[in-house]
């Protein structure tokens, strides 16, 4: 999400940016390239409106929005779910690349922000895809698996929100994806924190969230109830399809 250091500079002048490229110039070129050419202008319309935002860093990164719009198309995904929802980029993203009817459950604990994009969604037409939840969601979740209505009922989970939780979220979720659906975890990289040695002068939440994303790796990477694939796109996402 933001540089490991505390006097580090910004790697690129994109507001929210999130890479782990070394070269700026070459994550420019992926931007300029294939990237900008191609995002919806109502996508394009609320990355501009969330750079102004205090808390731009957290939205998703323009690069990551275009592979989760692409990866719901080629999963056919219909049912979704989105823990972490800020001022709603992937959620716009995700919201574009469902049929006419398909539905997102949005969780998140500050609808104020949520209402940033929401003209944005509605203009765009999709605002009937989404339905909004403010709240903590753990207590929904668990409402949700006490259901056995909900089970497998996902196709496609994305989870950013609360790291401290991710292992939280996954035992719950693993009960309400599909067998061949898929979960996914954003900043499961970290900011190239995870290879950090222990004197590297981290930021004060930095730090006390690696923890958690390296206690999440090592558990996605031992349930053998799922498939995984962790890829350096945006702050790193880990795709989970469960296959059992």
């Amino acid at each position: 999400m933001a540089a490991i250091g505390e006097t580090q500079p910004a790697k690129h002048q994109e507001v929210g940016h999130k890479s782990l490229l070394q070269s700026d110039a070459l994550y420019q070129y992926i931007l300029e390239t294939s990237v900008y050419p191609r995002e919806p202008q109502p996508m394009k319309e609320l990355r501009e409106v969330t750079a102004k935002h205090p808390w731009n860093l957290m939205t998703t990164s323009a690069d990551e929005g275009q592979f989760l719009n692409l990866l719901l198309k080629l999963i056919n995904a219909k049912n979704t779910m989105e823990i972490g929802v800020y001022t709603g980029y992937s959620l716009l993203s995700t919201a574009l690349a469902l049929p006419e009817d398909g539905k997102i459950l949005a969780l998140d604990i500050n609808r104020e922000n949520y209402e940033i994009g929401l003209p944005i969604i509605e203009k765009a037409g999709v605002a009937h895809k989404i339905d909004f939840r403010e709240g903590p969601a753990l207590p929904l979740l668990d409402q949700m698996v006490d259901d056995v209505n909900f089970h497998g009922s996902f196709d496609f989970i994305f989870v950013d929100a609360d790291k401290d939780n991710y292992l939280n979220y996954h035992k719950r979720l693993i009960d309400l994806v599909k067998i061949g659906g898929v979960i996914g975890y954003d900043n499961t990289l970290w900011n190239g924190s995870l290879v950090a040695p222990p004197d590297a002068p981290l930021r004060k939440y930095v730090r006390y969230y690696r923890d958690f994303v390296l206690e999440l790796n090592k558990a996605l990477a031992a349930d053998t109830r799922v498939e995984i694939c962790q890829l350096p796109v945006g702050d790193g996402i880990t795709l989970c399809r469960r296959v059992c």
